[in-house]
């Protein structure tokens, strides 16, 4: 006679995760919930608060029927001041309760943003704010802020994405929300431009501002840093072979500590004045020298195709 299938009981059953995010219209919502969905998360926007109770049954069968979702899956939930019913501290309450749930694990996060940075984009984008009416897009953010203001001083975790590309909160998303593995570090190298602002997720960051700039040869300038002549012109400088080779060096003796200390994601950063140039060609090289040494690192040129660089360029007053 064969003995009955095991069935986990109930303590053993992992709780199931869920992440409500919400925060200032224009704050990046959209973005966060399309990198969870990246991650693995299945991601649900402007759900109706409400119903949260019930797409979160603890009959894992009667919410799939309902809802579509599987309760074994990480549930990423948006909703915002434009969400039927929302009321920030009815809200609040109903998490709590939710909580207190030995079968959920329950996270709130709140994307947060300057005033002045979210009148940029909303001019950028032409839309009005949702509670401006016919009043400044500036009125509408204050009143957002002052009725969001009790879920953000709850909210277990507070990005502020005032400073951030795309790029930085698809980046911190990953950080704080990625699964992590104690034995893999995440490894990107990037370029960037100065006169653009330094990303502000980079763990090191290192000037190459000190090589002779191509930019201010003519037959040069149109390029980039990828192109042979560029890194030619480059790798001429005095300077850059003995830099290149102790920049390798430090990175390959830091690399394995940083890993052994569990560190999930390691950002490094190369900058020159218009992040076409000397950046580019540096992270490409540095890029190649840790591939060469079995290591796998993802690059990125955040201003590589950005309009106007060759104007920052010429605006110097002096070569750098």
């Amino acid at each position: 006679m064969s003995s009955p299938p095991l069935v986990d009981s109930p303590q053993h059953i992992p709780p199931q995760r869920v992440l409500l995010v919400t925060g200032l219209l224009g704050a990046g919502k959209t973005t966060a919930l399309r990198t969870l969905e990246d991650l693995g998360w299945e991601a649900i926007d402007n759900f109706p608060i409400r119903l949260l109770d019930r797409l979160l049954e603890t009959e894992p069968g009667q919410a799939r029927a309902e809802s579509g979702v599987d309760n074994g899956t990480q549930l990423a939930i948006g909703f915002d001041t434009r969400t039927r019913g929302f009321d920030p501290q009815a809200i609040i309450e109903r998490v709590k309760a939710l909580s207190a749930r030995p079968n959920l694990s329950v996270t709130t996060l709140f994307l947060d943003c300057g005033g002045a940075e979210l009148e940029r984009r909303y001019n950028e984008t032409r839309r009005r704010h949702p509670m401006s009416e016919d009043k400044p897009a500036a009125s509408g953010i204050a009143a957002e802020r002052d009725l969001l203001a009790p879920l953000r001083r709850w909210a277990d975790v507070v990005i502020s994405t005032t400073d951030f590309t795309t790029n930085d909160l698809q980046q911190a998303i990953r950080q704080q929300f990625g699964a992590i593995s104690p034995s893999r570090t995440t490894l990107t190298i990037s370029s960037f431009g100065f006169s653009r602002g330094t990303p502000p997720l980079a763990d090191l960051v290192f000037d190459m501002r000190f090589l002779n700039n191509p930019h201010w040869d003519e037959t040069l300038r149109p390029m980039t840093g990828k192109d042979a002549p560029v890194g030619d012109y480059i790798r001429q400088d005095p300077a850059f072979a003995e830099a290149f080779e102790r920049i390798l060096g430090l990175l390959l003796l830091l690399l394995p500590r940083f890993a052994a200390q569990g560190k999930a994601y390691v950002n490094i950063a190369f900058g020159c004045t218009g992040g076409r140039h000397r950046s580019v060609f540096m992270a490409e090289e540095i890029a190649q020298g840790l591939r060469n040494a079995g290591f796998s690192p993802t690059l990125l040129h955040r201003n590589l195709a950005a309009r106007g660089a060759n104007l920052l360029e010429g605006a110097q007053a002096v070569q750098v």
